[in-house]
Formats: C-alpha cells, sequence, structure tokens
C-alpha cells in the first residue's frame, strides 16, 4: 500500500508565477509543514535538479533527496524522493483558472523496510497534512498575483 493524497485548489497567481515558485523546491520551507530546510544541491531548477530536503514527520526527522524528473513550463512538476526507508512522489499540475490558476498537488509516499510499518499511520495523518499544506501553499501563492 502506497499512501497517496491529492488535493486541487485555486489561487490568483498567474500559471507562469505559480510554476516558477514551485519548480524552485526549496520554497518548500515556506509552505510545506514538514520541511525544515531545502537547499538546492545541484541543477538550475530543471530536470535532474537535485535538492536536499531535511523534514520532520510525525516527530522523526530525515533527510530525504529530490530530484526534479518533469518540468513542463507552465503546467507540471514531478519530482521523486528517497532515502533508505523512503520513496514518493510529488506531482504538482497548474492550468489557468479565470484571472489565476488552478494546482493539483499529489503526494505518494512508499516506505521501506522496518519504515514500512509505519504506513496506517502515514495514511491516517496525511488528510491533516494535506489540508495544512494546501493552506500554506496557497497563501504563499496568492502573495504572487
Amino acid at each position: 500500500m502506497k499512501p497517496t493524497v491529492s488535493r486541487t485548489f485555486t489561487t490568483t497567481a498567474s500559471p507562469e508565477a505559480v510554476y516558477d515558485y514551485l519548480a524552485d523546491f526549496t520554497n518548500a520551507e515556506e509552505w510545506d509543514p514538514g520541511t525544515v530546510s531545502c537547499e538546492r544541491v545541484s541543477g538550475d531548477g530543471g530536470v535532474g535538479t537535485v535538492y536536499r530536503n531535511v523534514s520532520s514527520f510525525l516527530g522523526r526527522t530525515t533527510e530525504i533527496t529530490y530530484t526534479t524528473v518533469e518540468a513542463e513550463r507552465p503546467t507540471r512538476i514531478h519530482l521523486t524522493g528517497h532515502n533508505e526507508q523512503f520513496d514518493g512522489h510529488d506531482v504538482m499540475g497548474v492550468r489557468a483558472s479565470g484571472t489565476g490558476s488552478e494546482v493539483t498537488y499529489t503526494a505518494e509516499f512508499a516506505f521501506k523496510g522496518a519504515a514500512r510499518f509505519a504506513v496506517p499511520v502515514v495514511a491516517a495523518y496525511l488528510p491533516v497534512l494535506a489540508k495544512k499544506t494546501v493552506d500554506e501553499l496557497r497563501t504563499h501563492l496568492d502573495r504572487l498575483a
């Protein structure tokens, strides 16, 4: 079982502004409640860019290496995250909506080793985390308008 959460919301920011903000994954420090720090290790923000993300989740802090695997300005960003106990996919879709944008954010989590026993707890917590994430993300994106 791979816990997955997907949320769609609107923002007053243009698709280009949303894409540029989300494509720079270091901005996760602002909008992702679980991100403690995020730094670009290599790349220019496009495909192949690597980030070192330190996350706190359910009381545990862990380092995850994220890589941009798709970057289609201004409509799609796909990052994969990996460490010894975790594989994840973050996919962000952006499309014009009125004078702003509609954003769909999907996150999929897979756990390895002993961490796989946490799946039921993670799945139960994801709706709470998703709400916090969308609230923060919308706030920061609306400021770009």
